[in-house]
């Protein structure tokens, strides 16, 4: 798994990919990324898609169906090959599956996590005010496959659970180089043989 987040960590490199994940107000309504390192049998994956796409609102949650809509989002989001479908003869599993909420306000905020405690944070973050107008959801998934050279493709499910999502813009990483696709809901198949 070492290798693979060293091949992860590559993936940040790319100017583009490094400056959208930094900046929650960059991002285009109906387009998520999804990061992928495959080295060996393991394979590493961060994703990051707009609120709106996700459950259909940026704003601050504000009533119980905002909450019951973010609470099966992040649940929906923690089962990456429900969302993913590995080629079942890869023989993918998860082992380890990580998804959060963030706010464009909380991002920027809490970027220096070195001084996180130097600032007052209150129970309801009023300090964050306007700038929380766009929220992101963001997660990572580490995965084992047990013929990873059978791995062909990656059928985008998550098109099917998110309807407003329109397209998934792709960087993959192997040990044969870097790779940039666009998955959309017309094509939800991503192609890997290489």
């Amino acid at each position: 798994m070492k290798n693979a987040l060293s091949l992860f960590a590559l993936i940040a490199a790319f100017p583009a990919v490094a400056e959208e994940t930094r900046q929650l107000d960059a991002h285009e309504h109906g387009v998520g990324t999804l990061n992928i390192a495959i080295d060996g049998a393991e394979v590493a994956m961060e994703f990051h898609a707009p609120g709106a796409d996700i459950v259909g609102f940026e704003y601050e949650a504000s009533g119980a169906a905002d909450l019951t809509a973010i609470e099966t989002a992040l649940a929906a989001l923690n089962a990456p090959l429900e969302l993913f479908a590995m080629s079942s003869a890869a023989g993918c599993v998860v082992n380890n599956a990580r998804a959060e909420l963030e706010t464009e306000g909380e991002h920027e905020d809490h970027d220096d996590h070195d001084d996180h405690d130097a600032h007052a944070h209150d129970e309801d973050h009023e300090d964050h005010g306007d700038d929380a107008g766009h929220t992101e959801f963001h997660a990572e998934y580490a995965l084992s496959c047990s013929s990873a050279d059978a791995l062909s493709e990656i059928t985008f499910r998550y098109f099917d659970a998110f309807p407003n999502a329109e397209e998934v813009e792709v960087q993959l990483v192997t040990s044969n180089g870097a790779q940039a696709f666009e998955v959309t809901r017309a094509t939800p198949v991503l192609d890997l043989d290489r």
